[in-house]
């Protein structure tokens, strides 16, 4: 039994429809308009996650791993492309069409699963601050994801000036991890003949179980689940109209805003594994994995005193720009799939004190080293939840039922279905290869 979406309460409704779209005008400045969402969705593609399973690439094998990047990215910017046309097709988030249009025992494990992917992902958030912080300020790391608690405070202050502002606050620390890394690959310099050849995919990826074990991280910590729930929310904060033509002409500009964003993720994605290549993995340095001793090793390897500082700022813009966007994707999935709406800041912390537990019980019994392989697994994790959120989303995106008019085109469809069963596929190599060796 489906339930009407006439009947479902709007998605993020302190924000939904707040921000003006022209009527008229050109397509720039019609774009103008849409630009923000893509920006809180590139964020998830390059939280502190990423920096663990990328460093961890790039020093053990080199620029190989680039193809990995760039497929998660390509296949990144199929799916949100969908998480848009859904949102603004069919006015339903993905946590809202899996409530409605499944059965409530398949909606509510679909949610048990997403919470913990949710889960996952606040953690990596948790210990890439807390590291950072470690890094900058000489903070115990323990003391460091308990102040991580804290940061919803940041989050309340932001909401209070309006969706823009949180926009562009995500913008700006975008900006601010992009030049950091461009600065540290100005001191690196790279191979980019090695680099490049590097994005073609070799078989040996699939072949060397470590190998494999980090390109699915990669995947999980690239294409990440609840960035589907959150982008089909976020662009309902556009006032588009309702007319069947403005719906078109809004899925092509968000469509635009997520592809561009994207771009830009993949560059930082790229950037930090190319730098662990041309750092470590040149100089023999195959085994760095840890954040806290790439951080260590950069000043003295690249000859220069600031990359170090660059590298922990980066990091901490990184977390803080996750943390903003674990929210509003956690907000979007328990009010999507429950219909239960709690304050803003009881949320976060629920879910921040299910990130914190586990980390706090990790450091407490291995020490500091056990934050990275904690890390890793974390992107594992995310990996394998993907295949639950894809496969609704493809299936909707693709109903005429469910999108009307704004269903997606047949090869569209087809190209989503491919990547759904390449990630299924690559999910159940890793498990036969953590059950049998």
């Amino acid at each position: 039994m489906t339930r009407p979406a006439t009947d479902m309460m709007r998605s993020l409704p302190e924000s939904h429809g707040t921000i003006a779209v022209p009527r008229g005008g050109g397509f720039w400045r019609r774009l103008l308009a849409f630009i923000g969402p893509g920006w809180l969705v590139a964020v998830g593609y390059m939280d502190p996650g990423n920096w663990a399973t990328d460093i961890a690439g790039g020093s053990a094998f080199g620029y190989t791993l680039l193809s990995v990047i760039l497929l998660s990215n390509l296949m990144a910017i199929v799916l949100q492309a969908l998480a848009a046309r859904l949102g603004i097709g069919a006015g339903l988030d993905l946590a809202q069409a899996c409530r409605a249009h499944y059965r409530r025992g398949p909606a509510l494990i679909l949610w048990l699963l997403c919470e913990i992917a949710i889960i996952a992902c606040d953690l990596a958030e948790v210990l890439g601050t807390a590291i950072a912080l470690k890094l900058l300020f000489n903070m115990p790391l323990l003391v460091g994801v308990c102040v991580t608690a804290l940061d919803v405070f940041l989050i309340l202050a932001l909401q209070r000036y309006g969706f823009r502002r949180l926009e562009a606050f995500i913008a700006a620390l975008l900006i601010v991890i992009a030049g950091c890394f461009a600065f540290e690959l100005a001191w690196a310099g790279p191979d980019w003949r090695a680099a490049a050849a590097g994005l073609v995919p070799t078989a040996e990826i699939v072949r060397n179980p470590a190998m494999l074990y980090i390109a699915i991280g990669i995947l999980g910590a690239t294409v990440m689940p609840h960035n589907l729930y959150l982008h089909s929310a976020i662009v309902q904060t556009r006032a588009f109209g309702e007319s069947e033509r403005e719906r078109r002409d809004a899925i092509r500009l968000a469509t635009v805003d997520s592809t561009v964003s994207l771009g830009l993720a993949f560059f930082i994605n790229a950037a930090i594994l190319v730098l662990a290549a041309a750092t470590f993995h040149v100089a023999g340095r195959t085994g760095v994995a840890e954040i806290e001793e790439a951080h260590r090793l950069l000043a003295p390897m690249l000859g220069v005193g600031a990359a170090s500082t660059v590298f922990a700022i980066a990091l901490l813009a990184s977390g803080q720009n996750s943390t903003v966007t674990g929210t509003l994707a956690g907000q979007i999935v328990m009010e999507g799939f429950l219909d239960l709406r709690l304050p803003m800041w009881l949320r976060r912390l629920v879910t921040r004190a299910l990130a914190i537990v586990p980390a706090v019980a990790v450091i407490a019994w291995a020490g500091d080293r056990g934050a990275t392989p904690l890390l890793l697994l974390s992107q594992v994790i995310l990996s394998l939840q993907l295949p639950f959120a894809v496969v609704p989303l493809v299936t909707f995106t693709g109903s005429a039922k469910v999108m009307g008019a704004h269903a997606a085109p047949r090869w569209l469809t087809a190209l989503a279905w491919v990547i759904a069963a390449l990630i299924v596929a690559l999910n159940a190599i890793l498990l036969w290869g953590v059950a049998f060796g």
